[in-house]
């Protein structure tokens, strides 16, 4: 059986967040007319790879979660990796507050460099009318991409979950299966 990483291993990792959150919430605040994104709204949530930082903050997230709901969870664990997300039930995030980095800044415009050129990418469905937009409106993935990277390295660097220092990034299914290891 293994431990559910501590909250102070996660203190960094959930500064991010919160200060990703906060950058979020003013993008929708002031642009929220041009947000077509909301509940119900998973036809981007995907089964994707995480690093291991965000793999042990869904962990103890995962393991907070009714049992009837992890059980349910459990068998998704062979959903293919190019189909829907596995915590998504009647297109709602069950883990929701505890989202990953690329899940609360989807939809929203990213600036990131492709071939030496600055791009800025959104859901299509957002900014139809405000296109192009101020750099106050625009989170810059590449920025918040080496945060995320550097917070993991020190985490994998200090955890004492063996699991989480064998892969570089991991799958849902992965971290349902862990979850389901600390019940």
């Amino acid at each position: 059986m293994h431990s559910t990483p501590s909250d102070g291993s996660l203190a960094n990792y959930r500064l991010l967040l919160d200060r990703i959150d906060n950058l979020c919430d003013r993008i929708t605040e002031e642009f929220a007319s041009e947000i077509s994104c909301k509940a119900g709204c998973s036809g981007c949530c995907r089964h994707l790879t995480l690093f291991a930082v965000e793999a042990a903050n869904l962990i103890s997230a995962v393991k907070d979660l009714p049992g009837d709901i992890r059980q349910l969870l459990a068998g998704r664990m062979d959903w293919a990796e190019n189909s829907a997300c596995p915590f998504l039930i009647e297109d709602r995030c069950v883990i929701y507050s505890a989202r990953p980095v690329i899940c609360r800044t989807h939809g929203l415009p990213l600036l990131f460099e492709a071939n030496g050129t600055k791009n800025i990418d959104c859901c299509p469905e957002n900014f139809k009318a405000s296109l192009p937009l101020t750099g106050s409106a625009v989170i810059n993935i590449e920025t918040v991409n080496t945060l995320l990277f550097t917070i993991n390295t020190m985490f994998v660097a200090k955890t004492d979950d063996e699991r989480l220092k064998k892969l570089e990034r991991f799958t849902i299914a992965e971290i349902i299966r862990f979850s389901e290891e600390i019940v």
